[in-house]
C-alpha cells in the first residue's frame, strides 16, 4: 500500500487533497512574529485578508520545517506498513529538504523495508499544482507509482509556468528570483515576466509595461510553447486579484477557443510571502520550460 503526500506550496487545499487521495505537508511562514502552519493552524485560507495585510506593508517570512516535523508526517505511514510517494515543490528552492533527508535517514533505520519516492515538480504554486493533479489522474487510472516516477523523469519538464509580480519588494526581500538584481520596474510601471526553469528555479526572463501588457506577454508564451493546450488542464493562479485572472482567461480563449480546461488557484500564503499581492500566472502543458 502507498500513501501519497504533497505540500501546501503546491496550492493544493485540504478539500482537493482529500478528493484526489493525498495528504498535505504544511509549509510554514511567519507573520507579525507568529509562526503559521497552513491548514494546521487554520482550516480555510483567508486569502483576501492575508494579501491585504501585505498591501498595507506586512512582510512575512518563511522557514524550513524540522526533521521531527517530517517524521510526524511520515512515521505513522511507515508504522502502518505503507510506502510513500511525495510530490513536492522544487528541491532547488528551499533548504527544507535537507531536514527531510535527515528525517528519512533516521526512519530508514527503524523501517528498513519501507520505500520512499519523491517526485520533484521543479516548480512551486501553480507549476506544482498542475503536475500533482496530472499525477493524481494517473494514479486513479491505474498507473503504478513506479510507472509515474519513470514518467516524471522527462514529463515534469513538459509543463511550464509564466507569471508576473505586481510589487517587486517581496521578491527582492526573498532573493528567490535570478536575474532580478537592479530591476527598477516599480518606478516605471514595468512588470518582470518570470518562469520556473528546468533547474527548478524562478528566473526573470522578460519585462513589459503595465498589467495588461504583462497578461498579453503570458499569452504569447503559451502560444509559443504550448503543446496540445486545449486537451490539457490550464491553471491560472493569482494572489488575490481574480479580476486580472479573468482577463488572462479571456485573452487565452481568444487564441485557443472557449473550450479550454481552465482552473483557478489562489497562491498559498507561504509562496505568497515571496511574490506578494496581485500577481498572475499560468501553468500549461508545453514543449519545454
Amino acid at each position: 500500500m502507498f500513501t501519497y503526500f504533497t505540500d501546501t506550496d503546491t496550492d493544493i487545499t485540504p478539500e482537493e487533497a482529500k478528493k484526489i487521495g493525498f495528504k498535505l505537508i504544511s509549509m510554514p511562514y511567519s507573520i507579525n512574529d507568529k509562526d503559521v502552519y497552513p491548514y494546521e493552524d487554520f482550516d480555510t485560507f483567508n486569502s483576501h485578508e492575508f494579501y491585504d495585510s501585505l498591501r498595507k506593508g506586512t512582510l512575512p517570512k518563511t522557514f524550513a520545517i524540522s526533521p521531527e516535523k517530517y517524521k510526524s508526517y511520515f512515521e505513522p505511514e511507515f508504522k502502518k506498513g505503507n510506502d510513500i510517494l511525495y510530490v513536492s515543490f522544487s528541491k532547488a528552492m528551499s533548504g527544507t529538504f535537507n531536514a527531510m533527508n535527515i528525517a528519512l535517514e533516521e526512519l530508514k533505520e527503524l523501517y528498513p523495508e519501507r520505500k520512499f519516492y519523491q517526485i520533484d515538480t521543479k516548480g512551486i504554486t501553480i507549476m506544482s499544482n498542475i503536475i500533482v493533479k496530472e499525477i493524481a489522474d494517473m494514479l486513479n487510472s491505474g498507473k503504478t507509482v513506479e510507472e509515474i516516477v519513470e514518467w516524471s523523469k522527462t514529463e515534469v519538464l513538459h509543463y511550464a509556468t509564466y507569471f508576473f509580480a505586481d510589487n517587486l519588494s517581496f521578491f527582492r526581500k526573498s532573493g528567490r528570483v535570478t536575474n532580478l538584481k537592479g530591476f527598477m520596474g516599480d518606478l516605471f510601471g514595468v512588470r518582470p515576466i518570470l518562469n520556473m526553469n528546468a533547474d527548478g528555479m524562478m528566473t526573470n526572463i522578460d519585462k513589459t509595461k503595465g498589467r495588461m501588457g504583462a497578461i498579453l506577454k503570458l499569452v504569447d508564451y503559451v502560444k509559443e510553447l504550448g503543446d496540445d493546450v486545449a486537451n490539457y488542464r490550464i491553471i491560472i493562479g493569482h494572489s488575490d486579484n481574480l479580476e486580472l485572472a479573468q482577463k488572462l482567461e479571456a485573452e487565452l480563449k481568444k487564441v485557443f477557443g472557449d473550450n479550454l480546461k481552465i482552473e483557478y488557484v489562489i497562491v498559498n500564503p507561504t509562496a505568497g510571502s515571496h511574490c506578494g499581492p496581485d500577481g498572475i500566472g499560468v501553468a500549461f502543458h508545453s514543449t519545454r520550460r
